[in-house]
């Protein structure tokens, strides 16, 4: 078996149960994001590739009541929030 620390976490994740790109196990583990050298805590989702995150607009909704999302792009660095409390 592999080391558990030892995740490659993917290039694009989404915490929306509805998107091709989530991964519930994942995200219950806690996934920090670094978004151009800053700390966000309000990220919806991520692509490293192609250098966007996701946040929400405020608190406007849809018609279908999913938040209303802005595309910010810079470089994005995730990471796992246990490995960073150990070092």
């Amino acid at each position: 078996m592999s080391d558990p620390k030892s995740v490659a976490l993917p290039d694009r994740l989404a915490i929306d149960p509805d998107s091709p790109y989530h991964d519930a196990d994942l995200l219950q583990r806690g996934i920090g994001i670094r978004f151009k050298g800053a700390e966000k805590t309000n990220v919806e989702e991520y692509c490293v590739s192609e250098g966007w995150i996701r946040v929400a607009a405020g608190t406007a909704r849809d018609r279908k009541g999913k938040p209303l999302l802005l595309k910010l792009r810079g470089p994005v660095e995730p990471y796992l929030k246990d490995d960073a409390e150990e070092g």
